[in-house]
């Protein structure tokens, strides 16, 4: 694609910005490259390639650039992060052709954080593309752009209240507990609507991912209640309806779906559950391992959906329903694996959980994001360990 441009003298617009080479790695954060990342970012995403020589704005010739290095790349995400405010996250990095015709594309995504700036000591300006050039924002671009972004905070959690009540809507929450948990991106993508297959794909890796968040054995997963293998259309997403109908397994009721636009839902019956053969626990008392095996489930799906649909940041809420009598009280175990209430604190009202995460980052940091909202969720509760999901750095040590 890069020959086919050079041979065909293509110019600089908006989202794309030719460069001869790369800036030096040493005080990455003092170069041109934040300011071409902000423009960039402030101007709906687009592409900066190092390895093309321009004139008069348009492509010339390949010119190979240094090796970039795994070090030299993470101080380009590292810049984008620390020498640009807000921070321009979900930077992608990518190495094209061999010594004689290297060249480096950095993608810029969207962002809705606008306007991003940078700082030159004690001055910060706004930069903006304007055509094949970078500009500086004047005021009244600078108070648009920010009225933009306070918008969309405002559509974001219209959104997630939205898909909240759809979730929760229709579910027992006299009788027993329910965990409801929804995201959306925070930027969703124009795409076509997934297929039958591909759904099916995303739920079977989905309910395989969650297992390495939280085990099998450490509590009832809302995956294994789901119909995985026939998703059922709905409008604009896929439904994977409950299997778990009869007075025997209706107590492990659960409901998942994925959407057009990315976004996902989940909601899953979590009181109530076995307390023995013939003894249950009472609708309001939730063992803290079904709240941390459905998160685990969720963000598994969500992590799934994400890489499927091509997003990368999103929103979160997940959310404890018990509108029954008396207080909503979360259990935990000892460590001889007996239920106890002892550092309990009773609940008349759980208050959602809401976060912000690139659901596309490494697995080690999203597998910390699990576990931090996990905690989150718990400790509303009393509860203060976890007993399902471990700490990422447990896992590594374990593969080791």
């Amino acid at each position: 694609m890069l020959d086919a441009a050079v041979q065909a003298g293509v110019e600089e617009t908006d989202d794309l910005d030719w460069k001869s080479e790369l800036p030096p790695a040493k005080g990455l954060s003092q170069t041109d490259f934040p300011k071409d990342v902000a423009a960039m970012a402030n101007s709906g995403g687009g592409v900066i390639i190092y390895g093309v020589r321009e004139s008069q704005k348009a492509a010339q010739e390949r010119v190979a650039v240094d090796e970039l290095d795994e070090r030299y790349e993470s101080a380009m995400l590292s810049a984008a992060i620390s020498a640009i405010s807000p921070p321009v996250f979900g930077l992608g990095v990518h190495r094209l052709g061999d010594a004689e015709t290297r060249a480096v594309v950095v993608e810029v995504p969207a962002s809705v954080d606008g306007p991003h700036l940078i700082y030159k000591h004690d001055y910060f300006a706004a930069p903006v593309r304007n055509g094949a050039d970078t500009v500086w924002m004047k005021e009244r671009q600078i108070e648009a752009m920010y009225r933009a972004r306070f918008e969309e905070r405002r559509h974001a959690r219209e959104v997630l209240d939205s898909l909240y009540a759809e979730a929760a809507a229709g579910r027992d929450s006299v009788s027993r507990t329910w965990l409801i948990a929804v995201a959306h991106p925070r930027v969703p993508r124009v795409r076509s609507r997934m297929t039958r297959d591909a759904a099916r794909s995303v739920i079977e890796d989905a309910s395989h991912l969650s297992l390495r968040y939280a085990a099998r054995e450490s509590g009832a997963h809302p995956f294994e209640s789901l119909d995985r293998a026939n998703p059922r259309p709905g409008l604009r997403r896929w439904v994977a309806v409950n299997t778990a109908v009869s007075e025997r397994t209706r107590w492990r009721e659960a409901w998942a779906s994925i959407h057009d636009d990315g976004s996902i839902t989940l909601a899953a019956a979590i009181g109530g559950h076995p307390m023995s053969r013939d003894k249950a626990f009472e609708g309001g008392q939730v063992r803290a391992t079904a709240i941390e095996c459905g998160i685990a489930d969720a963000m598994a799906l969500l992590r799934k959906t994400a890489r499927a649909t091509g997003h990368d940041e999103y929103n979160l809420r997940v959310g404890v329903e018990w509108t029954g009598t008396g207080p909503l009280t979360i259990l935990t175990i000892d460590n001889f694996g007996d239920v106890y209430d002892s550092v309990s604190t009773p609940l008349h009202r759980y208050t959602p959980v809401e976060t912000t995460l690139n659901a596309a980052g490494s697995d080690l940091d999203y597998h910390q994001h699990v576990h931090d909202l996990a905690q989150d969720c718990v400790n509303q509760g009393g509860i203060s360990n976890l007993r399902a999901i471990s700490l990422p750095e447990r896992d590594i040590a374990n593969e080791r």
